[in-house]
């Protein structure tokens, strides 16, 4: 649907809109918010030095630094909301530039804090955490800053390095500014003499057509876009590879990797084992590519036929419409094994408007879930009467309830889990869909459609980001090794893995695939794409636990919940009954995922 076509955010309904006025009722009491905290920064001055004199003084100086720590987060949560329901809102880009410079400045005063614990004397720290009850739900956070202990450097170059963090940064914004602002994907024939311009906003709708030629001609424009812009791309994503890198040495890590995956006691073969696995289960991938070009009607897929999201098979009638109501009680139905007071959370979360699913101009594309503890969580979305809506929805209700419990239960300290345990949430939802449907849809179109969202789910998951993740861990080595990273170069590389991950059963276009690299921003985020793969493993074995074994898994993985960042993601993972340090979790996944083919195969008659 063409941009011109969207209501303003002013017309749309309220009810279909998140209430960010639960933060701040009005941009004034935000302005007072942001004017009281900047007269407070030069607060934790007083504990300078300070932190090693008793548990009382510690504990108080934490206690301190959380208070403005909110503060801060309170204010920058406002703003990047302001942001994502109309981006083209300049008074929301101000505000929100605001609040991450006051995040920064926050950074940089309390940066001794840390550098000042590890300075302790380990028994002594230990000792307080035994006798002092207000210090011992944080024995997580010391031990985890214990780990930190050869990385942390000193108290001036730390406060550097958080002054740096601000302009460091700004590869991910020009990255931003270039994709989402300046880029012109240019223009297509959507038929009947009707030319529409492509943007960030409605590429995917064409990307997903069921008009094969409009596929086409929006993923090549759109590629060609980009490639057009391959250098400056480059120079920017080489800039991010170049800072992490530096960052990393700067910190004492051999690797950029290390320095990722190290703070989370993550060990590097879960990375390693990820992609081992899902290299050798790519034939699992092309059987389906290959029966998908059967369900489409064509003689072999291209890059524009393998959507993550269903597409209309040849003959069959149009897609189901499902409405936002009816979504919501298959969500209900779908969750229910996880016990009452789950399903009741997400009702109430419904009615309290904690989801913004309108479609407006300027809305930022794609879901996200978000917010922070004193405040009840937030989803962005976008609502189109489909499966794939009711599948985005319970992906972001996932990592809303697991954010919801975590805060419930959890420090301030625990509040923020790692991206490793957050995928799971959010896939632990859509898998328990996907059962939920496959044992009560009858019909057989819809049944394709269901299975599709379940591969086309796992394609993004289980398919994209590896590779992605491989492209990283390649492009990080070549500039630790001292190489240079350029636009030519990383085109080849990523056409390379495409060409090992689609085999004979997608025809690749080399320049077209290649540059897919510039399309994600999470490259921004160091070594973060591979986590998607791991969750969506992780939380394929768990649905069926907590299917099969009743009210005590479902109770495990509830727990697994209220963890947050209290435990190792690993180790918390084993607590719920899954162990990501071996293979046998992926594996698992690609077996479900094969046993998704043969019935998609079934149904069509493969």
């Amino acid at each position: 649907m063409p941009n011109s076509t969207l209501p303003k955010r002013s017309e749309v309904a309220p009810e279909q809109t998140w209430d960010v006025e639960s933060i701040f009722a009005t941009p004034a009491d935000w302005e007072s918010a942001f004017s009281t905290l900047s007269s407070r920064l030069g607060e934790l001055d007083e504990y300078r030095g300070r932190l090693g004199e008793s548990a009382e003084t510690l504990y108080a100086a934490i206690q301190h630094l959380e208070d403005l720590m909110k503060a801060a987060w309170q204010l920058e949560l406002y703003a990047h909301m302001r942001v994502a329901e109309d981006a083209t809102n300049p008074a929301s880009l101000a505000l929100s530039d605001r609040a991450d410079g006051m995040f920064a400045r926050v950074e940089a005063a309390a940066a001794f804090v840390e550098p000042e614990i590890l300075s302790i004397d380990p028994d002594t720290l230990s000792s307080w955490i035994a006798t002092n009850n207000d210090l011992k739900p944080y024995a997580h956070y010391f031990d985890k800053l214990g780990r930190r202990r050869a990385h942390v450097r000193s108290a001036e170059v730390e406060q550097v390095l958080a002054m740096a963090s601000e302009p460091l940064s700004v590869f991910s914004s020009i990255r931003t500014a270039l994709a989402e602002a300046d880029l012109k994907l240019g223009s297509i024939d959507i038929g009947n003499g009707e030319t529409v311009e492509l943007g960030q906003g409605n590429l995917d709708s064409f990307i997903h057509s069921a008009d094969r030629s409009i596929r086409q001609a929006a993923w090549e424009t759109s590629a060609d876009a980009y490639l057009s812009m391959k250098n400056t791309f480059a120079a920017n994503y080489s800039g991010a590879v170049k800072q992490a890198v530096m960052m990393a040495r700067v910190r004492n890590y051999d690797t950029a990797l290390e320095a990722s995956l190290s703070p989370n006691a993550i060990p590097l073969e879960v990375f390693h084992n990820l992609l081992d696995t899902v290299w050798k289960n790519f034939p699992t991938w092309q059987r389906y590519f290959k029966v998908r070009a059967k369900l489409l009607g064509v003689e072999q897929a291209h890059a524009w036929d393998i959507s993550e999201s269903p597409l209309q098979p040849v003959g069959a009638p149009p897609q189901r419409k499902i409405t936002f109501n009816e979504g919501i009680d298959i969500v209900s139905a779908s969750v229910a094994p996880l016990g009452e007071e789950y399903v009741q959370l997400v009702q109430h979360g419904i009615e309290s408007r904690w989801v913004d699913y309108a479609v407006n101009a300027g809305k930022v594309g794609g879901a996200f879930s978000t917010g922070m503890p004193g405040h009840h969580p937030f989803i962005m979305m976008s609502w189109h009467d489909d499966l794939g809506s009711v599948s985005t929805l319970i992906h972001e209700l996932g990592h809303s309830l697991h954010s919801y419990y975590t805060w419930k239960t959890q420090p301030l300290a625990y509040a923020d889990y790692s991206m490793f345990v957050a995928e799971v949430a959010s896939n632990m939802n859509q898998a328990l869909m996907g059962a939920h449907l496959l044992d009560t849809v009858d019909d057989p179109h819809f049944l394709t459609t269901v299975i599709e969202e379940r591969m086309g789910n796992n394609l993004r998951y289980l398919f994209t980001m590896p590779i992605l993740a491989k492209f990283e861990l390649e492009t990080h080595t070549l500039v630790e090794n001292g190489e240079a990273l350029t636009a030519d170069g990383m085109i080849d590389l990523m056409a390379d893995l495409y060409a090992q991950a689609y085999g004979d059963a997608v025809a690749l276009d080399r320049p077209r695939s290649g540059i897919t690299w510039a399309r994600f921003p999470h490259l921004f985020a160091n070594f973060y794409v591979f986590q998607y793969a791991t969750g969506i493993s992780a939380a394929a074995q768990l649905a069926q636990q907590v299917r099969e074994g009743g009210p005590d898994a479902a109770a495990r993985y509830i727990e697994f919940l209220k963890t947050g960042d209290a435990a190792y993601p690993v180790e918390a993972l084993k607590l719920a009954g899954i162990d990501m340090s071996t293979p046998a979790p992926i594996q698992a996944a690609f077996d479900i995922l094969a046993s998704y083919v043969d019935r998609l195969e079934q149904l069509v008659g493969g």
